[in-house]
């Protein structure tokens, strides 16, 4: 059985509308007065929303600004040997390992090469044949006095003795170079030949090694360096190279070592630019004797300039217009004026002003380009014809003082 529901919405129709007429509507949420735009001048009214968004900082004047530049750790390469094999072989023993302490002289592994028995070879037969040199010599010294040869056998013997020498000297040093006692054994020895600890080891028992793997991108067999003190790699911008010059100290701060400073001197700067990063190289000088600091450890390190005069304010309170830079400054409460300023050095948080804003004046940090937009906006206005301004520039007006 159907029901019919027309009587019962009748009914309640002139109760709906008892009650819309009980209830008053909702007040106009008035809009706020437009800004006043004059010059180089934003004037807002009091309470605007938009002052809410305007944060401001006051200008000190410039004494010291620390500049922070990323660098990178490295070995000492004053104080660090590589140690590659001069000839092939085989390794047959290991002496040390990472973390050693070794001195000069000190034996890292052994190797059994038959290319180092050949130069072993080589300087034993030059000391055979300058020994028989020396004795032909003296026997034609002997038959010279005594008239029986001629001159030129004598010097021909001298000239002989005097080419075996030198090879006896050249073989000698040679083997020397690499250990060798004077006898014929195949037996090559890698050797530290300075005091410090082994932090690499790229060799292993039985492993064949080639004169010829070596070069860049080869890793040594042993790199043998002193720990205690540090080379650091700093990438420094062209503004920056007053306060790194050689000499100067720095401090050095990791994120791995929270609380710690270290401190490091200049020691030279490159001469180039790199074309790909645009920073000049520096090297400086690091002092570790706890050995907190890791090569190719990456770290920050602080220099610290001074200034005789200027005033210092946020980086985000100044903007590029064009080729000039401009900062908003408020002059009163709630009116904001732009100027033009002059940077005298500008750091990713800082920058100093050479004139443009004094001591103590608040300039904005925050939505500054706001009022940019704001200026932008009249000027266009200004500029168009009085009887052909785009309505857009004053709907775009009107939005943005209502925001």
């Amino acid at each position: 059985m159907k029901t019919n529901l027309w009587p019962l919405k009748l009914a309640a129709l002139p109760l709906a509308v008892l009650l819309s007429a009980c209830n008053p509507a909702p007040t106009p949420v008035a809009e706020p007065a437009a800004p006043i735009i004059q010059n180089e001048q934003v004037r807002f009214a009091p309470g605007h929303p938009q002052l809410a968004l305007l944060s401001q900082s006051a200008a000190v004047a410039a004494t010291s600004l620390k500049i922070d530049m990323p660098a990178k750790l490295v070995w000492n390469e004053e104080n660090t040997q590589r140690i590659y094999a001069p000839f092939a072989g085989r390794v047959v023993a290991i002496h040390s390992d990472v973390g050693q302490t070794v001195n000069p002289g000190s034996v890292l592994a052994q190797l059994a090469s038959p290319d180092f028995g050949m130069a072993q070879s080589d300087t034993s037969k030059a000391q055979a044949e300058a020994r028989l040199t020396e004795r032909t010599l003296q026997r034609q010294r002997e038959l010279f006095s005594a008239g029986i040869v001629a001159r030129k056998d004598l010097e021909q013997a001298e000239a002989d003795h005097a080419r075996a020498q030198a090879e006896l000297d050249r073989a000698h040093a040679r083997t020397k170079l690499y250990g060798s006692q004077g006898t014929v054994n195949q037996s090559l020895a890698l050797n530290a030949s300075i005091h410090g600890v082994v932090v690499e080891r790229n060799i292993n028992p039985g492993q064949e090694l080639r004169p010829d793997l070596t070069g860049p991108g080869v890793p040594a067999l042993f790199v043998v360096t002193d720990p205690s003190y540090l080379w650091i790699q700093i990438d420094a911008r062209e503004a920056e190279l007053a306060v790194a010059t050689p000499g100067a100290t720095f401090e050095i701060t990791s994120p791995s070592l929270p609380g710690q400073l270290f401190t490091g001197t200049v020691v030279a700067v490159s001469d180039y630019i790199d074309p790909l990063t645009r920073t000049i190289k520096i090297r400086g000088l690091v002092a570790n004797p706890q050995r907190l600091l890791k090569a190719e450890m990456l770290v920050t390190a602080r220099f610290e300039r001074k200034f005789n005069e200027g005033t210092v304010v946020p980086a985000s309170a100044v903007q590029l217009i064009g080729t000039k830079h401009t900062a908003f400054v408020m002059t009163q409460d709630g009116v904001f004026e732009r100027r033009t300023v002059d940077i005298v050095f500008e750091s990713p948080k800082e920058v100093i002003l050479r004139d443009g804003i004094k001591v103590g004046e608040s300039v904005v940090v925050e939505n500054s380009l706001l009022l940019s937009r704001l200026l932008r906006i009249a000027e266009e206005e200004a500029r168009a014809p009085v009887n052909t301004k785009p309505a857009a520039i004053k709907t775009e007006a009107k939005e943005q003082a209502a925001k």
